[in-house]
């Protein structure tokens, strides 16, 4: 069965946020949480995966807050506790007291973060170019990074811009169409996310350092994927992350940048399937 964005797209309250979501399929919960690029959303990120998780989990594609349809809110404080605590929240809403998690970059960032705040909450926790930690090796803030938070600046929002910030995303581009660039360039200008840029960094508004916070005392099944030409989130950004994290298991894809789900969605799908059910 093919789902459409439409079809599956649903709304809930999670404490002062409402939350727009995407669902497809039974089983065990998997929360799917995607990156911080302009115009993301759950859909856009993993619309090349739904399809096959489905047949294994009910899947639940998340905006995050400032995202999509998600109410466009930030906080004063720390993004990655404040994404997570909009999670719990929706997961209480929704009755669901346990989930396994995919995240990708910015959504990697907040699974890791919902783990260490709700450890109880997680079950398997899949991370993919997940931020949160620090390069050994690249410079920093790697070239992605620049695109990402340049974006908003300047002149502003523009559609070159866009296809700047996606073509560092893959290493192949055959697969990005001008339908993707459409959908995420006219989610990016939004009148609301350009006024409030969720990844504009202000004072008191920090991306945690999460490498500093309790990694060794994650209890949690963990497999971190990268593509090896990461240009946003670079390979050796998962050394740390491999070190400390007691039971992290690291998949490289070669060919492949930031966007693994996306360029490798056929091996990364049974990949991930595999993993998740493959702990209890």
């Amino acid at each position: 069965m093919a789902f459409t964005e439409e079809g599956t797209s649903k709304f809930v309250q999670a404490g002062d946020v409402k939350v727009h979501y995407n669902e497809a399929g039974e089983g065990e919960t998997l929360i799917l949480i995607h990156g911080g690029g302009p115009g993301a959303t759950g859909w856009s990120n993993y619309q090349r995966n739904i399809d096959a998780l489905s047949k294994h989990f009910r899947c639940i594609l998340i905006d995050l807050p400032g995202y999509g349809k998600t109410d466009k809110v930030r906080p004063d404080t720390g993004l990655f506790a404040f994404f997570a605590k909009t999670i719990r929240d929706m997961l209480d809403e929704l009755k669901i007291d346990k989930a396994h998690f995919i995240g990708n970059s910015l959504g990697g960032g907040t699974t890791l973060k919902f783990a260490l705040d709700y450890p109880d909450r997680a079950g398997n926790l899949v991370l993919m170019g997940p931020g949160g930690s620090v390069p050994m090796f690249t410079p920093w803030p790697s070239e992605g990074i620049k695109h990402l938070f340049s974006y908003y600046e300047g002149d502003g929002p523009s559609m070159q811009k866009l296809k700047n910030f996606i073509d560092v995303m893959v290493v192949d581009k055959t697969h990005l169409t001008d339908e993707l660039y459409e959908q995420r360039y006219q989610a990016s200008i939004d009148p609301e996310v350009v006024a409030n840029p969720p990844l504009r960094i202000r004072k008191g508004m920090p991306l945690e350092e999460l490498w500093k916070e309790n990694l060794g005392g994650l209890t949690h099944n963990v497999l971190l994927i990268w593509g090896r030409e990461d240009r946003v989130i670079p390979l050796d950004m998962a050394n740390l992350l491999l070190k400390t994290i007691p039971n992290a298991a690291l998949h490289v894809f070669p060919n492949c940048g930031h966007w693994a789900q996306w360029e490798k969605s056929e091996e990364f799908n049974p990949i991930v399937t595999n993993f998740i059910k493959g702990y209890k």
